[in-house]
């Protein structure tokens, strides 16, 4: 299918299926006149993408990710390295510190909501 036909049956902009075309996360067959043909496996590709995106892993990420190499017959390719699971749990350490600053900054703010409120009374 065209790329504007992609976009829509998976739910990704035609700006983003450039995108990630151009980063070589994804690699859609050419017609003969040029255009763009997405078949199944590169639309799944698509939304294993929007998936890592939307749980907050980098571009960088995620090529490291899809790129690994299949060829390896002791490697099972739908299996992270662990390399990647490290990254990942690294990026999670980090969300787990940021959640936990602003945890603090919202007990602070309801501290001083609440002291505000009991000196109007």
């Amino acid at each position: 299918m065209r790329i504007g036909e992609a976009s829509r049956a998976s739910g990704v902009s035609v700006r983003s299926l450039r995108f990630y075309e151009g980063e070589g996360l994804i690699v859609p067959g050419r017609c003969s006149n040029g255009y763009r043909d997405y078949c199944p496996s590169t639309l799944e590709r698509v939304r294993v993408i929007r998936s890592l995106l939307a749980s907050g892993l980098s571009v960088r990420l995620i090529m490291t990710l899809l790129s690994r190499p299949g060829d390896d017959p002791g490697v099972d390719p739908e299996l992270p390295s662990a390399e990647f699971l490290a990254e990942v749990r690294r990026y999670r350490d980090r969300l787990d510190d940021r959640i936990t600053a602003l945890v603090a900054r919202r007990s602070a703010l309801e501290g001083f909501l609440a002291r505000a409120r009991d000196g109007r009374r």
